[in-house]
């Protein structure tokens, strides 16, 4: 059995930072848009994905969320497989919550200029604390 002493040499090495990315490297060049057929509609298209992380720029830590993309299409629509490449890029990246969900806004509404789109970004418990970050666009 290891002693208090030993016990707590061995967490002290648990307070050092992981590598991270550079929220440079997200990837919104894959992002793509196909033509909306129904243009005038006003349509809304929602997807969502329950396996958004990026991690903590202070401490390296995963977070892990919930994405929810609520728009509606002017006149192009957003490509599923490419919006998932772009969702991987964030893997490994240090970005607090907020400036995630602002991020992906502001690459999705360049990607297919929407009428109006909402995300929210609902991050999982950590420390005992939750945090739902939403943010709007509407041309």
């Amino acid at each position: 059995m290891a002693s208090i002493n030993e016990l707590q040499k061995k967490y002290e090495g648990l307070a050092d930072k992981f590598e991270m990315a550079s929220v440079k490297t997200v990837n919104s060049d894959v992002l793509m848009a196909f033509d909306y057929e129904y243009h005038g509609s006003d349509a809304e298209v929602t997807i969502d994905t329950d396996e958004f992380t990026a991690v903590c720029p202070w401490t390296g830590l995963p977070d892990f969320g919930t994405l929810t993309v609520s728009y509606v299409p002017n006149t192009l629509c957003i490509e599923l497989k490419s919006l998932k490449y772009y969702l991987l890029s964030y893997t490994g990246v240090g970005i607090v919550q907020e400036h995630a969900a602002n991020k992906i806004l502001e690459d999705l509404v360049k990607a297919c200029d929407p009428i109006k789109m909402h995300i929210n970004l609902d991050y999982r418990i950590r420390g005992g604390l939750h945090t739902s970050v939403s943010v709007n666009h509407s041309s």
